[in-house]
């Protein structure tokens, strides 16, 4: 009976207790009810005695838990407020609004790529039509914080797709956030290795060449504008011995050996000031591809680098643009919506320099004019008596037309000029004051079309057709001597071509094309007293075949090919095998080894007759396979990464071959200076680069050790180092952002300098005939000075209104104002045959520069 009631007892309350229970998850489950908010206004309005004033669409579907009853309306109000995508305000004491204006939250989310699953560093994420915005961190995560509800995030990175989505999907609440998944754009296997190299708008992809989008480009020290040219000085391997964009130098090549492409057309000149400043607007131009080795069987030509610029490829529904001034020129650039399928992009570009000279200005006429008539003309000339204007511009235009998805068709032009008047007074026998004027106009017109198709989901193709016409020329008055000097170098270009892609599968792309190109090359020398006239012009025909394949798939990725030149007038064939191999031995090691096959036909010559009023004197030539052979190209290099917590190293050995190359295509200051002769160089070296990039800045070092070495069989000594020898060059720099909107960058560069040749000691001239020469050493025996370079860059954004941003740059060149020795060579003394004089050319002092733009 006892164990019957205790069994009876545990039941009841087992029963009583279980129902406590439930009831209390009910009472709770009821406490949580939500009501919709339609409803909740209406009774809070019937308790408080107030209006709601509100537009149906911003709450038909809310829903919302209903508040304590405890609760005042200010607590009510502020309940809401906290707890719902509504703004809820007090108009007086008895109407309040509800709307979505001026509703600010807190947003963040995590990118991840869709294809690979890893975290994306370096993304862009900003407010729609605002600066405001940020980048994703090594976690791939960001946070904005007090974003208006109803703005639109833009998150935007170079390879993938561009999402847009609306901020309050986005709401971050207590720290979690959503996970965003981007897809690669489907145009390349070509991945993008490291998204922040060096500096933001700097990226590595997986066949080692280096991506620059100017865009989203950050800040380099003494920069004040995203200048191409100059920003790839910041690689490893790639520099200028005398600081001229016009003279770039990879891994010791010339700069005609870099081939230059716009849009797909190939460019015969790259620089305004006669080299100092790049001639190509970036503000138009989307991204540049500079690739040192293991380049794709698509392109010839340039056997030292090649330099691949692209312009905006996109259509956009509204009207945007921007403008800006330094202390230099002035710039402008439109892009302009015709209709759904069609926009038109143009951008210019002038000095002002031919009416106001800057600081920077005069800095920089120094430096490119020091070694020509200009500053060293007769002593019998005074100063006041003479006078020079110079200015340049640049212009280009793009027209886009989706003729459909699959078809689209693009029109480009660009033009680049620079322009130099030079006036020389004096008083004839009859004792009137005559001027002449000399003048010197060099200019690149580039043309060109485009048709990409896609045929399939696998299968497209694309058509690209050009035509390039470079001119320099110049009308020397020479007043000693009563005679008039013209001189014309024109180069002529058009080629077309055809390639095709097909997608094997996800891994595995194959590339096949066609492309020819006529070549004509114009040199036309006028003197009027004594008369005398030459003209030489050359044409060549090119037809090239060109297959490669191209996979990549988890930690292997290789690119194979070969390119089958013909040259019609000399029924000659070249084959170019290239090859590019990348593979990832663990999660941090990656072993890499590229090769290349190259040639080019067109070279410069520098003529030292005071060519060009002594500023220009490199004249474009054409090989005629007699005196001027065609230049071909093996190169070879494997290297090493360590990549982890964006941290990367990177070490590369590299061997180059350039054979072809002649005496007057170098440009010796020795006793080969006018003979001519063929030749080849060998250079050989390692390229070491550690940088190591956060949220908040980026810093890197990097240091080269090269040989370089020419091979001349016809002269004595036949080996001697080569004009560009740089045997140690090192570069380092710091980019920080002090705030959000505030960018400062430090750096500096120090190298060996370059070698050159002294007249021998006690003997410094030699009579040859009526004329007296300098009497020059063992070639390229001694060594200028060491360069040394401190610069720094400060960047300021901000917003003028919603829709127009604005930046304000400062930049400062050689701060330390060190006059670097760039080029010696000496002339015989006019006051004494039997001795030498020493001419220095110098690097730029310090050139303060700052800039102010805008854009909508």
């Amino acid at each position: 009976m006892v164990k019957m009631l205790r069994s009876t007892l545990m039941k009841l309350t087992n029963y009583l207790f279980l129902s406590v229970i439930c009831f209390g998850f009910s009472f709770v489950g009821q406490a949580q009810e939500t009501v919709s908010l339609v409803k909740l206004m209406a009774d809070i309005e019937a308790q408080f005695d107030v209006k709601f004033s509100y537009s149906v669409n911003d709450v038909e579907n809310v829903d919302v838990n209903e508040p304590s009853e405890a609760y005042t309306l200010n607590q009510v109000i502020a309940y809401l407020n906290e707890n719902t995508l509504l703004n809820f305000k007090f108009l007086n004491d008895r109407y309040i609004t509800v709307s979505t204006l001026d509703k600010t939250i807190s947003v963040c989310g995590i990118l991840v790529s869709h294809d690979t699953g890893e975290p994306i560093f370096g993304a862009s994420v900003i407010l729609n039509n605002s600066t405001k915005g940020g980048i994703t961190d090594v976690n791939g995560r960001f946070q904005l914080d007090n974003v208006p509800l109803n703005k639109t995030i833009v998150i935007s990175f170079l390879g993938y797709e561009t999402q847009k989505i609306q901020a309050n999907a986005l709401l971050s609440r207590n720290g979690n956030c959503k996970t965003i998944l981007i897809k690669e754009e489907a145009e390349v296997l070509n991945r993008v290795l490291i998204s922040k190299f060096l500096t933001t708008g700097l990226q590595k992809r997986s066949d080692g060449s280096t991506v620059l989008n100017t865009e989203k480009f950050g800040i380099l020290p003494g920069l004040t504008e995203p200048d191409i040219l100059q920003s790839i000085q910041a690689l490893p391997g790639v520099e200028s011995v005398n600081e001229s964009i016009a003279n770039i130098n990879v891994r010791g090549g010339t700069n005609d050996q870099n081939l230059m492409l716009w849009d797909g057309i190939k460019m015969y000149h790259s620089g305004h000031f006669f080299g100092l400043i790049s001639a190509y607007n970036p503000y138009l131009t989307d991204k540049v591809v500079v690739t040192k080795n293991g380049t794709s069987s698509e392109f010839s030509d340039g056997v030292s680098s090649t330099v691949n610029m692209f312009t905006k490829n996109k259509l956009n529904t509204k009207l945007s643009g921007g403008a800006g001034l330094n202390l230099l020129h002035a710039d402008a650039f439109l892009e302009i919506p015709i209709t759904n399928k069609v926009a038109l992009h143009v951008s210019g570009r002038r000095s002002f320099t031919d009416f106001y000279n800057s600081p920077t200005y005069d800095t920089y006429f120094e430096r490119s004019f020091q070694d020509s008539e200009l500053t060293t003309n007769s002593d019998n000339i005074s100063e006041s008596n003479r006078s020079s204007e110079f200015f340049f511009y640049d212009y280009s235009a793009k027209l886009l037309f989706d003729l459909n998805e699959n078809h689209k068709i693009r029109v480009n032009a660009i033009g680049i000029s620079n322009n130099l008047d030079y006036t020389e007074s004096f008083v004839n026998t009859d004792g009137e004051t005559e001027s002449k004027t000399s003048n010197l106009k060099q200019e690149n017109i580039g043309v060109g079309a485009n048709w990409s198709a896609n045929w399939s989901a696998r299968f497209n193709s694309e058509f690209v057709a050009f035509y390039s016409n470079y001119n320099v020329d110049a009308i020397d008055y020479r007043i000693e001597t009563d005679q008039k000097l013209t001189q014309t170098n024109e180069v002529i270009e058009t080629g077309i071509k055809l390639k095709t892609n097909y997608s094997v599968n996800n891994n595995l792309h194959l590339l096949n094309g066609y492309q020819f190109s006529e070549i004509g090359i114009l040199n036309e020398t006028t003197v009027s007293a004594p008369s005398y006239e030459r003209t030489k012009k050359d044409v060549l025909l090119n037809h090239a075949l060109f297959t490669e394949a191209e996979f990549n798939k988890n930690r292997t990725y290789f690119r194979i090919g070969v390119r089958a030149n013909y040259f019609q007038k000399f029924n000659k064939l070249l084959i170019e095998p290239r090859l590019n191999f990348r593979q990832k031995l663990s999660n941090r090691f990656t072993t890499k080894l590229q090769g290349e096959f190259k040639n080019q036909s067109a070279t410069q010559v520098v003529d030292f007759q005071d060519d060009f009023l002594g500023v220009e004197n490199r004249r474009w030539i054409l090989a005629d396979e007699e005196n001027i052979p065609i230049s071909t190209s093996k190169q070879g290099s494997f290297g090493f990464e360590f990549n982890h917590n964006n941290l990367m190293i990177d070490v590369e050995g590299f061997y180059k071959l350039v054979t072809g190359v002649t005496a007057k295509n170098q440009g010796f200051y020795n006793n080969f200076q006018y003979l001519n002769a063929s030749g080849n160089y060998t250079a050989k070296g390692v390229e070491f680069l550690i940088n190591k990039t956060a949220n908040k800045y980026s810093a890197w070092f990097s240091y080269t050790y090269s040989i370089n070495d020419y091979e001349f069989k016809a002269f004595t000594p036949s080996v001697f180092p080569n004009n560009v020898d740089i045997r140690h060059s090192v570069s380092l720099a710091f980019n920080y952002d002090v705030l959000q909107n505030l960018k400062l960058s430090i750096g500096g560069i120090w190298r060996t300098g370059r070698p050159y040749t002294k007249p021998v000691a006690g003997n410094e001239t030699v009579r040859d005939g009526n004329t007296t020469l300098v009497n020059y050493d063992t070639p390229n025996s001694e060594n200028l000075d060491a360069f040394q370079r401190l610069d720094a860059s400060l960047n300021y954004y901000f917003n003028i209104t919603k829709s127009v941003k604005a930046s304000f740059r400062a930049g400062v060149l050689n701060i330390l104002d060190r006059q670097n020795s760039i080029n010696r060579y000496y002339e015989v003394d006019p006051n004494d045959s039997e001795s030498a004089i020493q001419i220095d050319n110098t690097s730029l002092g310090l050139t303060p520069n700052v800039s102010f733009r805008v854009k909508f």
